[in-house]
């Protein structure tokens, strides 16, 4: 078996490995950028529908974009699925974060979903995003 040659610092991939990569992860993120499209489809027209009348915050539907946004398709879509089977009658709602998870994104380029679910961390006195709050120790 042949050893990999590693590639000088600097050096580029050939065009072909660099367009088959991209296709692979353009294949790799469909599903959650279909998901991901649906839900804003659905916040835009029939969410407003209803008005708000989620008992917990952030609402299902922004629970969910923010879920698979941050996780991907299949675990996002879980955590998406297990949030709507707990909004009943019988449940009180109440705040119920999506779980924290690896980024996807660079730190200057936080999804808008995670800015508007998490006011505490990215908003400071209604001024608008803020980015982290200096003191906060949670990353």
């Amino acid at each position: 078996m042949a050893a990999v040659a590693e590639m000088p610092a600097g050096a580029r991939r050939p065009a072909a490995v660099r367009w088959a990569a991209g296709v692979g992860r353009f294949v790799w993120t469909l599903p959650q950028h279909v998901l991901i499209l649906l839900l804003k489809a659905y916040r835009a027209v029939v969410s407003p529908l209803y008005g708000q009348v989620c008992r917990f915050f952030p609402s299902c539907s922004a629970y969910a974009l923010e879920a698979v946004t941050v996780h991907g398709a299949v675990r996002g879509s879980y955590l998406a699925v297990r949030r709507l089977a707990r909004c009943h009658p019988w449940n009180a709602g109440g705040i119920d974060p999506v779980p924290e998870g690896h980024r996807h994104w660079p730190e200057d380029r936080i999804p808008r979903i995670v800015v508007l679910n998490h006011p505490d961390r990215f908003w400071t006195d209604g001024a608008g995003p803020a980015g982290p709050r200096p003191n906060d120790t949670s990353n």
